[in-house]
């Protein structure tokens, strides 16, 4: 039987998870007002990358005969002011999500549910590539985002990005 806390934390991930893809979905549909198809591509992607992630939380539950709740996903509430705040809010918003997965394996470890870290682990990694990502795009948007002939090369760029569904197995 699990942790009842590391139960719950799981549970709370799911929602996390689902309100990231809602985040994601909010940028595309910013950056697809803005006429740059490839960034509303890239934050799709994410969006369906985070909902993945959500369910892989998800099953994990189920496959330890957990009760899954699902909350209400939270609207998300940022306004923009320009086209790199979405970036950093990205920046920001994974940092959050690391924290939170280090805060389940940390609980996880202190009551030696060893399964439960090593399907953290995946996560733990993941999270790593994930604020790499959002630094790079921040990165490439302060170098090329003031030149119209760059800013058009970095969204075909990003418009080229495809989804991969994730190859973790529970």
């Amino acid at each position: 039987m699990m942790n009842e806390t590391v139960s719950k934390l799981l549970n709370q991930q799911v929602n996390k998870e689902f309100y990231s893809a809602y985040l994601y979905l909010d940028f595309s549909n910013y950056y697809e007002r803005r006429g740059l198809d490839g960034f509303a591509n890239w934050y799709k992607v994410q969006a369906q990358e985070e909902r993945d992630h959500a369910m892989l939380f998800y099953q994990y539950l189920q496959n330890n005969n957990e009760l899954v709740t699902l909350e209400a996903i939270e609207k998300p509430d940022k306004v923009f002011s320009d086209d790199m705040a979405p970036l950093k809010a990205a920046l920001e918003h994974e940092v959050y999500v690391t924290s939170l997965i280090n805060g389940i394996y940390a609980v996880a470890y202190e009551v030696k549910d060893f399964r439960t870290m090593q399907f953290l682990d995946w996560f733990v990694k993941e999270q790593g590539e994930e604020e790499t990502n959002a630094n790079d795009l921040i990165s490439k948007m302060e170098l090329f985002g003031s030149d119209p002939k760059s800013l058009y090369m970095l969204n075909s760029e990003l418009a080229a990005r495809v989804y991969a569904a994730p190859s973790l197995v529970l």
